[in-house]
């Protein structure tokens, strides 16, 4: 009888990602985000160019069940060289030193994505919200899934701290960063 229990077990167990299938980032259809106040009066937009990453989602249930990302840190870009130099620099993200910002998830509760988010060397715990924005299958054949991730993060929580202060008051760049992702994916075959 314990024989049975365990096979029933087991199976009960696989039929939970039964129908969860692995998805790949397609990275000409996603974009990773960001917005920061600039001299206190008004959000400069940029993106990261070069990134990465799967998920895992459960087409039965529509939910999400993993998800990770790679980030190459260089490939940040405001629409303004010198600026992205400067962001670049040691003096900001230090793109040399620390080339990769990563994410995990953890979990899904709701509409919010919990998770791990490692830059600039310091790894610490997110929240953000979730908007899952369904599957279809394409013109080719491809199955696809659209998700949303934002929030907001403290830039200072993970040591990039560098500032001026201006002659009128205020800071040159906020503290707090905006993030916008949307991410496409399609089932891996």
């Amino acid at each position: 009888m314990k024989k049975i229990s365990a096979t029933v077990a087991l199976a009960l167990l696989g039929s939970a990602s039964l129908f969860a299938g692995q998805y790949n980032i397609d990275t000409s259809h996603s974009t990773v985000g960001f917005k920061v106040k600039h001299m206190m009066i008004s959000d400069v937009s940029g993106k990261f160019d070069t990134f990465n990453g799967s998920f895992e989602y459960d087409e039965k249930t529509k939910t999400l069940k993993s998800l990770s990302g790679n980030i190459q840190t260089a490939s940040i870009n405001t629409a303004n060289e010198k600026r992205d130099g400067h962001l670049k620099s040691p003096e900001l993200f230090d793109a040399q030193k620390y080339p990769q910002i990563t994410f995990a998830l953890e979990k899904v509760k709701g509409d919010n994505a919990y998770g791990k988010l490692t830059m600039h060397g310091v790894t610490k715990n997110v929240v953000l919200d979730l908007e899952n924005n369904g599957m279809i299958k394409d013109p080719w054949g491809n199955q696809r899934v659209g998700l949303g991730l934002s929030g907001k993060i403290n830039r200072k929580d993970y040591g990039i701290t560098w500032n001026t202060v201006l002659e009128a008051g205020g800071v040159a760049i906020g503290e707090t960063v905006k993030l916008d992702i949307q991410l496409e994916g399609i089932l891996a075959k």
